[in-house]
């Protein structure tokens, strides 16, 4: 099969390969995918670097967990129907060897999640570590039906699904942005109120839609904004952050736990497995009804083969 590559960690230009490998054979419990668009996250990349000294833990590594295709093979205890599923693919690269970055994937059976008919690959592609990711910051602490939920970095890839899911599952959805001049590209009817971080109050203007302050809280930057949330929370709210911009994030400790906040972090890799497949079934349920939608950033097609990868 034409696939990507790595033996050493490294900037892409350095350390990425491109060429022929063996096709992969799925064994018990396990489907192959034909893969037709390969999507690419920053943990991706992050893994490829050696990001806060991570180590190969395999000799050689095909990139990427996302992707859209089509399951061509299965293995033993699988259903054979399945052969000429279109599907969407999660955790391809998570504690395994080979990714989604060529044409063919070897993933366990429930990490291949049927696609319907309406949805495009380059949507399925997008669906794996940010849109699980997402519902597992907005839904892991219960409904949010009736809420309000602020979403920081709303924009974002895992941000501007979760702000989509927290809408689909009832809530009322604050969304910030870095700055004023983005605010035009918050969609109304996903967000509806937006405000900028770098405005001279922005806890006021939350806390203007939130008299009572916000329920949950979906962070990409605890370290830059744990003053902000801690203003706008309400009592017993529920901070999930995914991401920080400082390794030894400082919090406003006593002023949080007065207002008895939940901070939950988030690694993707590691969420339990029924939190997983349970995220799986409610991307396409609010997918399929037209509630989650995303923006491909840049698209790279692979003429010799047919495929594209997209981030």
């Amino acid at each position: 099969m034409f696939a990507s590559w790595y033996d050493r960690q490294g900037p892409a230009a350095d350390v990425l390969h491109v060429g022929e490998l063996p096709d992969p054979e799925p064994g018990f419990g396990e489907v192959r995918v034909r893969v037709h668009v390969s999507g690419v996250n920053p943990g991706d990349t992050k893994k490829r670097r050696g990001w806060l000294g991570s180590s190969m833990p395999y000799p050689q590594l095909i990139p990427h967990s996302d992707a859209a295709g089509v399951v061509d093979a299965v293995g033993g205890g699988v259903d054979t129907r399945r052969v000429g599923e279109r599907v969407w693919v999660y955790g391809a690269q998570s504690y395994r060897p080979f990714g989604t970055a060529a044409q063919f994937t070897v993933v366990p059976d429930h990490q291949a999640v049927p696609l319907p008919d309406h949805l495009g690959d380059e949507l399925g592609a997008s669906l794996g570590i940010p849109g699980i990711t997402a519902h597992r910051a907005v839904f892991a602490d219960g409904p949010v039906d009736g809420r309000l939920v602020l979403v920081n970095g709303v924009l974002g890839g895992v941000g501007s699904l979760a702000a989509q899911l927290a809408r689909w599952g009832g809530a009322t959805v604050i969304g910030t942005v870095r700055r004023e001049r983005d605010l035009d590209r918050v969609d109304p009817a996903v967000a509806s109120h937006a405000v900028a971080l770098d405005m001279e109050d922005p806890a006021a203007a939350i806390r203007a839609h939130a008299p009572d302050g916000v329920h949950r809280v979906i962070e990409v930057s605890l370290s830059a904004n744990a003053d902000l949330d801690n203003a706008v929370t309400a009592l017993d709210a529920v901070i999930a952050a995914y991401g920080t911009h400082a390794d030894r994030t400082e919090l406003p400790f006593w002023p949080l736990l007065f207002n008895n906040v939940t901070l939950r972090l988030l690694g993707s890799d590691d969420f339990p497995a029924e939190a997983k497949r349970q995220a799986a079934r409610d991307l396409i349920a609010a997918a399929a009804v037209g509630a989650v939608t995303v923006d491909v950033g840049d698209r790279y097609p692979l003429p010799a083969t047919g495929n594209r990868q997209s981030s």
